[in-house]
C-alpha cells in the first residue's frame, strides 16, 4: 500500500467510503439496526447512517479543516514569493493579463458547451407539472435559504463586487474561505510594495516568506498522507446522509447532460489544449493532476483543494513555482468553468420545466451572465447555486425553479469542482509555457531533508 501511487490510494478510499455508505443505507432500509418503537410509538435507538455520521464523518472533517488551515498561509507565502521572484512589475502585469484572458476563454468554452448540450438534449422537455411540483417540494426549505442569500446580494450596488475586492480587515478576510479574493488582492498589493522597497530592507521579509512557503509545502505533503482516510470518511458520510434516492430518477436527463459536458471538458478539452500548446502527453497530465481531481470531487471545494493543486502542478506537471503561486490562487477564486457549464445547463433545464422558450439572444444573455457570475462565485461548496439566481433573473425564468435541481446539486457540485481544478492547472501550464517556466516534473518527498535512519530510508 505504501508504494501505491497517491491517486490510486485516494481512489481506493473513495470506493471503500461509498461502499460503507451504501451498506449503512441498505442495513437501515432492511431494519438491521438498533432502532425500535418505544411505549409511545416513537422510534428510538441507533441507525447505521447515524454511526457513519457520528463516528466516521469527523475524520473527513478533520482532513478538510487541515487543508483549509494551510490554504491562507500557502496563498500568502507562495504569492509573495512568486511575485517578488519576478523582480519586474511589467512581468507581473503581463502574466496577470494573460492569466485572466485564458480563464475567461476557458469559461466561455464551458458555457457554450453547456448551452449547446442543454438545447439539443432538452432535459426538461415534457416534464409534467406533477413531477415539477414534487421536485420543488422536496427542496423547498433549502431553495428559500438560497433565494434569501441571492436577494441580499441583488440589493447591493452595481460596484459592490469592486468594493468587496479591498478588505477592511485582513484577519477577517483570511478567516473566511469565501473572501479568498480579498486576501489575494492584499497580498498582491503587499508584494508590489516589497518590490519597490530598498533591497536591504526587503530581503529579510522575502526570506521569511520563502521559508514559510517551504514549511507549508511540507505540511501539505504530511496532510496528503492522510488523504485516503479523509476521502473515505467524506464519501461514506455523503452517501449515508443522502435522502430521497427515488427522486433522482426524474432528474437523470439533467444530471446526464451536465455530466457529459463536464466529462468532455476534463477528458478532451483540457488535455488536448495541454498537449497542443505544451507537448505534455495525455497520460502524464492526468497522472500529475489526478490526486487533486479526486480530492476536488470529495470536498466540492476549490479552496480546500488549492494546496494540493499547487503541489501537484509544481512538482508533477513542471510548472515553475513563481507561475503556479500566482496563477492558481487567482484561478481558485475567479475561474469556475464547471460552475459556469452547470449554470448554463441548469438555466435551460429550469426554463424548459416552466415552458419558457429562450430565444437566441436570451441564450447569449445566459452565457454572458454565467461567465460574469463565475468570477464572483466563492470557492466553497454550493456557492454556484446562489449565482444561478442571477442567471435566471437575467432571462426572466422563475427563480423558484432552483428547487428543481437542489436534490442532485451536491453530487453535481463534486463533479464541477473537478473541472474547476483541472482548468486551473491547465491555464497554469499554458502561462508557464509562454513564460518559459515549464520544466520536467521534480517531485519532492515529505522526508527529503529528514535523516534517513529516522525516516525509515535506506
Amino acid at each position: 500500500m505504501k508504494n501505491l501511487p497517491l491517486h490510486w490510494r485516494i481512489l481506493l478510499g473513495m470506493v471503500v467510503g461509498v461502499g460503507l455508505g451504501v451498506a449503512a443505507v441498505l442495513f437501515d432500509a432492511w431494519g438491521w439496526n438498533g432502532q425500535r418503537l418505544d411505549e409511545t410509538g416513537e422510534l428510538q435507538g441507533w441507525t447505521w447512517a447515524q454511526l457513519v455520521v457520528n463516528w466516521i464523518k469527523p475524520f473527513g472533517t478533520i482532513f478538510i479543516n487541515a487543508l483549509k488551515l494551510v490554504a491562507v498561509p500557502l496563498i500568502v507565502a507562495s504569492l509573495i514569493k512568486g511575485v517578488t521572484d519576478l523582480k519586474d512589475l511589467s512581468k507581473l502585469s503581463s502574466m496577470g493579463g494573460r492569466t485572466i484572458a485564458l480563464y475567461l476563454l476557458t469559461t466561455a468554452v464551458a458555457v457554450t458547451l453547456g448551452l449547446t448540450l442543454a438545447t439539443v438534449v432538452g432535459p426538461a422537455r415534457g416534464l409534467s407539472q406533477e413531477t415539477r411540483e414534487s421536485l420543488a417540494a422536496s427542496a423547498e426549505g433549502a431553495a428559500q435559504s438560497k433565494l434569501d442569500l441571492a436577494n441580499q446580494q441583488s440589493e447591493m450596488g452595481p460596484l459592490q463586487p469592486l468594493v468587496d475586492l479591498v478588505p477592511s480587515n485582513l484577519l477577517a478576510a483570511a478567516a473566511d474561505n469565501g473572501s479568498m479574493l480579498q486576501v489575494i488582492v492584499f497580498v498582491l498589493f503587499f508584494s508590489v510594495g516589497l518590490l519597490l522597497s530598498p533591497p536591504d530592507k526587503a530581503k529579510p521579509v522575502k526570506d521569511f516568506f520563502d521559508g514559510v512557503n517551504e514549511v507549508v509545502l511540507k505540511l501539505i505533503d504530511l496532510i496528503m498522507l492522510y488523504a485516503p482516510i479523509g476521502v473515505l470518511a467524506l464519501m461514506a458520510a455523503m452517501v449515508a446522509e443522502t435522502q430521497s434516492w427515488s427522486i433522482f430518477i426524474a432528474l437523470m436527463k439533467y444530471c446526464l447532460c451536465v455530466f457529459v459536458g463536464l466529462t468532455a471538458m476534463v477528458t478532451l478539452f483540457y488535455p488536448l489544449v495541454v498537449r497542443f500548446f505544451t507537448g505534455v502527453p495525455y497520460g502524464a497530465f492526468f497522472r500529475g493532476i489526478s490526486p487533486a481531481q479526486l480530492l476536488a470531487f470529495s470536498t466540492s471545494s476549490s479552496a480546500a483543494t488549492l494546496p494540493v493543486t499547487m503541489e501537484r502542478t509544481e512538482e508533477h506537471l513542471g510548472v515553475d513555482e513563481e507561475v503556479a503561486s500566482f496563477v492558481l490562487p487567482i484561478g481558485a477564486t475567479i475561474n469556475m468553468d464547471g460552475t459556469s457549464l452547470y449554470q448554463a445547463v441548469a438555466a435551460v433545464f429550469i426554463a424548459q420545466a416552466y415552458a419558457v422558450d429562450l430565444s437566441f439572444n436570451e441564450l447569449i444573455t445566459v452565457a454572458l451572465t454565467a461567465i460574469l457570475a463565475s468570477v464572483g462565485t466563492a470557492a466553497v461548496p454550493s456557492a454556484g447555486i446562489v449565482m444561478l439566481v442571477a442567471v435566471l433573473r437575467a432571462v426572466g425564468v422563475p427563480v423558484e425553479g432552483i428547487a428543481l435541481i437542489l436534490p442532485v446539486d451536491r453530487v453535481l457540485d463534486m463533479c464541477r469542482t473537478v473541472v474547476n481544478v483541472t482548468s486551473d492547472a491547465t491555464v497554469a501550464m499554458l502561462v508557464a509555457k509562454k513564460a518559459g517556466k515549464l520544466s520536467p516534473p521534480h517531485e519532492r518527498k515529505w522526508d527529503d531533508h529528514y535523516p534517513p535512519e529516522q525516516a525509515g530510508g535506506d
